[in-house]
Protein backbone atom coordinates (compact mmCIF):
# COMPACT_ATOMS: atom_id res chain seq x y z
CA UNK A 1 0.00 0.00 0.00
CA UNK A 2 1.26 3.15 -1.17
CA UNK A 3 1.76 6.25 1.73
CA UNK A 4 -0.08 9.03 1.26
CA UNK A 5 0.35 12.58 3.15
CA UNK A 6 -2.05 12.97 6.05
CA UNK A 7 -4.42 15.84 5.40
CA UNK A 8 -6.87 16.45 8.30
CA UNK A 9 -10.50 16.02 7.26
CA UNK A 10 -13.36 16.92 9.37
CA UNK A 11 -15.85 14.36 10.39
CA UNK A 12 -18.67 16.21 10.12
CA UNK A 13 -17.78 16.50 6.31
CA UNK A 14 -16.87 12.57 5.88
CA UNK A 15 -19.95 12.26 8.01
CA UNK A 16 -22.36 13.87 5.40
CA UNK A 17 -21.00 12.22 2.06
CA UNK A 18 -20.54 8.72 3.59
CA UNK A 19 -23.68 8.49 5.96
CA UNK A 20 -26.25 10.77 4.23
CA UNK A 21 -25.39 11.64 0.53
CA UNK A 22 -24.08 8.26 -0.52
CA UNK A 23 -27.21 7.11 1.30
CA UNK A 24 -29.69 9.32 -0.62
CA UNK A 25 -27.64 8.82 -4.07
CA UNK A 26 -27.89 4.89 -3.54
CA UNK A 27 -30.81 4.62 -1.73
CA UNK A 28 -32.52 0.55 -1.83
CA UNK A 29 -29.07 -0.64 -3.72
CA UNK A 30 -26.81 1.17 -0.55
CA UNK A 31 -25.85 -2.10 0.56
CA UNK A 32 -24.90 -3.88 -2.70
CA UNK A 33 -22.86 -0.86 -4.60
CA UNK A 34 -21.18 -0.46 -1.26
CA UNK A 35 -19.92 -3.76 -1.03
CA UNK A 36 -19.09 -4.02 -4.86
CA UNK A 37 -17.16 -0.68 -4.51
CA UNK A 38 -15.50 -2.04 -1.59
CA UNK A 39 -13.91 -5.27 -3.55
CA UNK A 40 -13.23 -2.47 -5.97
CA UNK A 41 -11.04 -0.40 -3.92
CA UNK A 42 -9.47 -3.49 -2.40
CA UNK A 43 -7.97 -4.34 -6.55
CA UNK A 44 -7.05 -0.51 -6.18
CA UNK A 45 -4.79 -0.34 -2.72
CA UNK A 46 -4.04 -3.82 -2.53
CA UNK A 47 -2.47 -4.48 1.10
CA UNK A 48 0.32 -7.42 1.57
CA UNK A 49 -0.86 -8.03 5.54
CA UNK A 50 -3.05 -7.70 8.19
CA UNK A 51 -0.67 -5.24 9.17
CA UNK A 52 -1.32 -3.11 6.22
CA UNK A 53 -4.60 -3.24 6.48
CA UNK A 54 -5.06 -1.83 9.77
CA UNK A 55 -2.90 1.00 8.62
CA UNK A 56 -4.85 1.14 5.52
CA UNK A 57 -8.11 1.62 7.91
CA UNK A 58 -6.46 3.92 10.25
CA UNK A 59 -5.58 6.59 6.86
CA UNK A 60 -8.88 5.92 5.25
CA UNK A 61 -10.53 7.14 8.69
CA UNK A 62 -12.36 3.94 8.93
CA UNK A 63 -11.49 3.25 12.41
CA UNK A 64 -9.62 1.00 14.21
CA UNK A 65 -9.16 -2.79 13.14
CA UNK A 66 -8.29 -5.61 15.33
CA UNK A 67 -7.71 -9.40 14.32
CA UNK A 68 -9.96 -10.89 17.01
CA UNK A 69 -9.69 -14.61 15.78
CA UNK A 70 -8.30 -16.74 12.94
CA UNK A 71 -9.15 -20.13 11.86
CA UNK A 72 -7.97 -21.65 8.04
CA UNK A 73 -10.84 -20.53 6.06
CA UNK A 74 -12.27 -18.15 8.59
CA UNK A 75 -10.97 -14.47 10.14
CA UNK A 76 -13.14 -12.39 12.83
CA UNK A 77 -12.15 -8.76 12.56
CA UNK A 78 -13.39 -5.91 15.25
CA UNK A 79 -13.73 -2.04 14.05
CA UNK A 80 -13.87 0.53 16.45
CA UNK A 81 -13.09 3.97 17.21
CA UNK A 82 -13.66 7.79 17.24
CA UNK A 83 -14.31 7.03 13.27
CA UNK A 84 -17.36 4.93 13.64
CA UNK A 85 -20.49 7.57 12.86
CA UNK A 86 -23.04 7.93 15.91
CA UNK A 87 -24.70 10.31 13.94
CA UNK A 88 -26.60 7.29 11.73
CA UNK A 89 -27.73 4.48 13.79
CA UNK A 90 -28.61 2.73 10.76
CA UNK A 91 -24.83 3.13 9.03
CA UNK A 92 -24.14 0.54 6.32
CA UNK A 93 -20.60 -0.65 6.63
CA UNK A 94 -20.78 -2.57 3.51
CA UNK A 95 -17.80 -0.95 1.81
CA UNK A 96 -15.69 -1.86 4.60
CA UNK A 97 -17.13 -5.40 4.30
CA UNK A 98 -16.53 -5.38 0.72
CA UNK A 99 -13.02 -4.32 0.60
CA UNK A 100 -11.86 -7.08 3.56
CA UNK A 101 -13.51 -9.45 1.42
CA UNK A 102 -11.15 -8.74 -1.56
CA UNK A 103 -7.97 -7.95 -0.01
CA UNK A 104 -8.34 -11.50 1.83
CA UNK A 105 -9.19 -12.92 -1.65
CA UNK A 106 -6.04 -11.85 -2.87
CA UNK A 107 -3.36 -12.41 0.30
CA UNK A 108 -5.04 -15.97 0.33
CA UNK A 109 -6.33 -16.84 -3.33
CA UNK A 110 -9.30 -18.24 -2.09
CA UNK A 111 -12.88 -16.92 -3.39
CA UNK A 112 -13.79 -14.95 0.30
CA UNK A 113 -16.83 -13.22 1.22
CA UNK A 114 -17.26 -10.70 4.36
CA UNK A 115 -20.26 -10.27 6.35
CA UNK A 116 -20.72 -7.72 9.12
CA UNK A 117 -22.38 -7.36 12.25
CA UNK A 118 -23.18 -3.99 14.17
CA UNK A 119 -22.81 -3.78 17.90
CA UNK A 120 -23.09 -0.70 19.87
CA UNK A 121 -19.45 -0.55 20.78
CA UNK A 122 -18.28 -2.19 17.45
CA UNK A 123 -18.42 -3.51 14.27
CA UNK A 124 -17.89 -7.28 14.03
CA UNK A 125 -16.64 -8.59 10.34
CA UNK A 126 -16.08 -12.19 9.45
CA UNK A 127 -14.58 -13.66 6.35
CA UNK A 128 -15.01 -16.72 5.39
CA UNK A 129 -13.32 -18.62 2.41
CA UNK A 130 -14.10 -21.66 0.22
Amino acid sequence: MEKTQEKVIPQFGYELIRDHLIASLLGKHEQEVLYWAGKDLARKFPCQSVEELQAFFEQAGWGELQLHKEAKRELILHLQGAHRSDTRSDRCFKLEAGFLAEQFEMLHGRLTECAEEVTSKLVVFTAKSE
